[in-house]
């Protein structure tokens, strides 16, 4: 969640979930510094979330549907316990 909670990475991960981009299109889309849209690939690579692909002398970043639809499922797993757990309160 905390990876998703900047508004500019979470506009790359939704930009980036239309097809694989360059570094130049996601500056062109966000509006964005070049070094600050370098710096969200490469918390979201390290995450796992993002993959890097060279294409000639471009590289492309791709979305890792994977990566996207297990913290999906983990949050969704996190609301249904909260459905059922929320009228306990603790004590003591």
């Amino acid at each position: 969640m905390r990876l998703l909670s900047d508004p500019l990475r979470a506009r790359i991960v939704q930009i980036l979930a239309d097809g694989p981009a360059t570094t130049s299109h996601l500056v062109a889309d966000t509006g964005a510094k070049q070094p600050n849209v370098s710096g969200h690939l490469r918390q979201l690579r390290e995450a796992g979330v993002v993959v890097a692909e060279p294409r000639g002398r471009f590289t492309f970043y791709r979305l890792v549907p994977e990566a996207v639809q297990g913290a999906a499922l983990h949050l969704a797993d996190l609301a249904a316990h909260a459905r059922t757990t929320s009228d306990t309160f603790r004590t003591g």
